[in-house]
């Protein structure tokens, strides 16, 4: 399978990376960031069992057809994924031979979850992190956010061990923020507290990315900020998305949605395009990079990347 993706991606003349040295994999992000522009991409650890791993492992094999500069993996918001994001991370890492930018997730962590954790992945030389408070999931009983309610708490507790780190920060703003120069001191905050590059949340208006990078920049804030871009492919999703970050779902769009939404072919190639719109729109107005949510679907990345290949090839 691997190889017919690999014979595809040349015929529809996507980007490769033929410059790439052995040590690539072992760059910091900050690093790769001052030299191209990248193309990445998210996947999540799966909550059952060695078969679900396994099929994640062979979607990382495909999706590193397509050339990403980095494959982030998540850790879950109750700490219950973090053994399991070191696992995945040392695969992207030692056996894929992709950069992996794992997440750690202070909310839930006691210092020594996180020492275990970045102890686990300086020992395997995952070099990237990207600093998290989490959100406290609905069903969580314990206390949440005792030891490091902040994600600069938890950047701040990471520095003796030298991580290349990133931070999330909020096109339309954090939900639990009073505003959204609220939100822009407390990314402020995150880069001084060490974070080198930025990932939004996910956004379906590009508008909304424009105007935190003008004014993230307006307030002294200089690193790299890669929009975050999630296709939204099955309309049952409105809500979760709605209720997870708060995401404004452009009108066009949402009346595209609600006249398909009971055709998931017609659906899927409407999320598809408009993904597309908006990387290309992204990327021509200067965008350092694409961050994709793929929900550990490799279709939806060959989806997008056959869409865009002499966008990648020309302007990455």
């Amino acid at each position: 399978m691997s190889d017919i993706i690999t014979q595809m991606t040349a015929r529809m003349g996507l980007r490769a990376n033929p410059n790439k040295s052995e040590d690539y994999t072992h760059m910091r992000i900050d690093e790769i960031l001052q030299t191209k522009r990248t193309l990445s991409f998210e996947v999540f650890p799966p909550k059952k069992g060695t078969d679900e791993r396994d099929k994640l492992f062979s979607t990382i094999d495909e999706l590193k057809a397509l050339s990403p500069d980095f494959i982030s993996v998540t850790y879950g918001a109750g700490g219950t994924d973090s053994k399991n994001t070191v696992e995945i991370a040392d695969y992207l890492q030692n056996k894929a031979h992709i950069t992996a930018l794992a997440h750690i997730t202070g909310g839930p962590s006691a210092p020594e979850d996180v020492d275990a954790v970045a102890a686990a992945l300086k020992e395997r030389g995952v070099e990237n992190v990207l600093c998290l408070r989490g959100d406290r999931p609905v069903s969580y009983e314990a206390e949440y956010c005792r030891y490091f309610p902040h994600a600069t708490d938890l950047a701040n507790y990471l520095a003796p061990y030298g991580f290349t780190l990133g931070a999330a920060c909020y096109p339309e703003g954090h939900t639990e923020c009073e505003s959204l120069y609220a939100d822009l001191v407390n990314m402020k905050k995150k880069e001084e507290a060490g974070a080198r590059f930025f990932i939004t949340q996910l956004s379906y208006y590009n508008y909304y990315y424009y105007r935190n990078v003008k004014e993230a920049r307006r307030i002294g804030i200089t690193s790299p900020i890669l929009p975050g871009i999630m296709p939204l492919v099955n309309p049952k999703n409105i809500r979760r998305i709605k209720e997870m970050c708060g995401s404004t779902i452009p009108l066009e769009f949402r009346n595209m949605i609600e006249i398909y939404d009971s055709r998931p072919a017609v659906m899927e190639e409407i999320g598809y395009n408009y993904a597309v719109y908006q990387i290309i729109d992204l990327i021509a107005k200067g965008a350092p990079g694409i961050h994709l949510y793929v929900m550990n679907n490799a279709k939806t990345a060959q989806a997008i990347c056959s869409r865009i290949g002499r966008v990648l090839h020309e302007l990455f």
